[in-house]
């Protein structure tokens, strides 16, 4: 898929040729990194309670690998995924989705039961941005 890096590399601010060099710093696939992103292991599994910051509903996912927090606004498969930050309490994915836009997401973990989520990015052709608070709040 050709237009996964151009597309990265603009919602980025970054040129295709500085994207390019990132694979020079070892930068891969979320895919291709396997369970890689540390933050989401330590996350209590279980049903967790979604709160968008304004006017919209809470919402309740079922929590499992962690991963779930990353695509809030595109739940379908097939998408790809771009890790931008991976630290002990904090993770930046980007991630696009063929067909249905793309976004990125970052989740900063507070407890392994309570996490804060900005994610941004285009879904059905629109754009959304969305800052909530996620919490443990039983089980499955």
């Amino acid at each position: 898929m050709k237009q996964a890096p151009a597309i990265l590399a603009m919602a980025l601010g970054l040129s295709t040729l500085a994207l390019a060099g990132w694979g020079a710093l070892g930068t891969a696939p979320l895919a291709a990194q396997g369970n890689g992103l540390a933050l989401l292991g330590t996350l209590a599994k279980g049903e967790w309670t979604l709160r968008p910051r304004g006017d919209a509903a809470p919402r309740k996912l079922c929590l499992r690998s962690g991963g779930e927090l990353i695509q809030i606004m595109h739940q379908e498969s097939g998408c790809s995924q771009f890790v931008i930050e991976d630290a002990a309490n904090r993770v930046t994915v980007q991630y696009t989705c063929p067909g249905n836009g793309y976004g990125r997401t970052s989740i900063r973990r507070e407890t392994p039961a309570l996490v804060q989520i900005e994610s941004q990015g285009i879904h059905d052709g629109m754009p959304f941005q969305m800052t909530a608070e996620a919490r443990r709040t039983g089980s499955c």
